[in-house]
């Protein structure tokens, strides 16, 4: 069975969501979730999602429309087209079964980017972690912990691959997400380790009864003065079905 059909096999006989199954969550991550899911929602953990919007290589912004398969805490398919000087570079970045990779081609033929290991895995893995909020039901799971930070804060441990991945949610009164930070392993400069990473979220929509992010912009070292340098990923969500 391939990766997208593994994780794209529907969530048998999903719960339906009562607002009762987050009474006992922290203040934050229970207003997230209730303004996240609709009561009677079929609890539903993975999600396929379509977006648009623009990444940064080699120092230029390039647009890019994208598919994703999204199964957290098992894994995530992320297939894309850019464009570099007109021409389109088509690949992925996945995280399956404990081990991440990337695979791009210019014009779907001429390898451009081909990366696995160790330090690929580690740093798609904290990529899964950190979507968790594109998929609330996932925030349910057995492998999510939360903890209170503060009034506007909730800390979400998610364990992938035998490892917690410390995922802070900063959420507004009225529930919706302002943003998501983590160190996340990577090598920005060069250099693999944990650098500060995340997301702030512009807008959100409404698909089947889950209320998640639809605009946002991310990258590296957010939240500190080394922001402008490190965002790298903006992006518009066009469609999310839940299944």
């Amino acid at each position: 069975m391939t990766v997208r059909r593994r994780l794209a096999a529907p969530t048998g006989r999903p719960a339906a969501f009562d607002p009762a199954m987050v009474a006992g969550l922290p203040d934050a991550a229970r207003r997230w979730l209730l303004h996240a899911i609709a009561p009677g929602t079929p609890l539903a953990t993975g999600a396929r999602l379509r977006t648009r919007g623009a990444i940064r290589l080699g120092g230029a912004w390039r647009p890019f429309t994208a598919a994703q398969i999204l199964r957290p805490p098992e894994g995530f398919v992320w297939s894309a087209t850019a464009r570099v000087a007109g021409l389109p570079v088509i690949g992925h970045d996945l995280y399956d079964a404990g081990a991440g990779e990337m695979r791009w081609r210019l014009l779907g033929a001429i390898p451009v980017l081909s990366a696995s290991g160790p330090d690929v895995t580690r740093s798609a893995a904290g990529r899964l972690a950190g979507e968790l909020v594109l998929d609330p039901a996932a925030a349910l799971s057995p492998a999510v912990s939360f903890e209170h930070v503060d009034d506007r804060r909730v800390r979400a441990d998610v364990t992938i691959g035998g490892a917690a991945h410390p995922v802070t949610l900063t959420v507004a009164p009225d529930g919706a997400l302002v943003s998501v930070t983590l160190p996340r392993w990577g090598n920005p400069d060069g250099a693999y380790r944990e650098h500060a990473f995340g997301a702030e979220f512009l807008a959100e929509r409404t698909f089947g009864g889950f209320t998640v992010p639809s605009r946002a912009r991310a990258g590296w070292w957010y939240g500190t003065d080394r922001w402008d340098e490190g965002e790298f990923f903006r992006f518009t969500l066009r469609h999310a079905a839940f299944f």
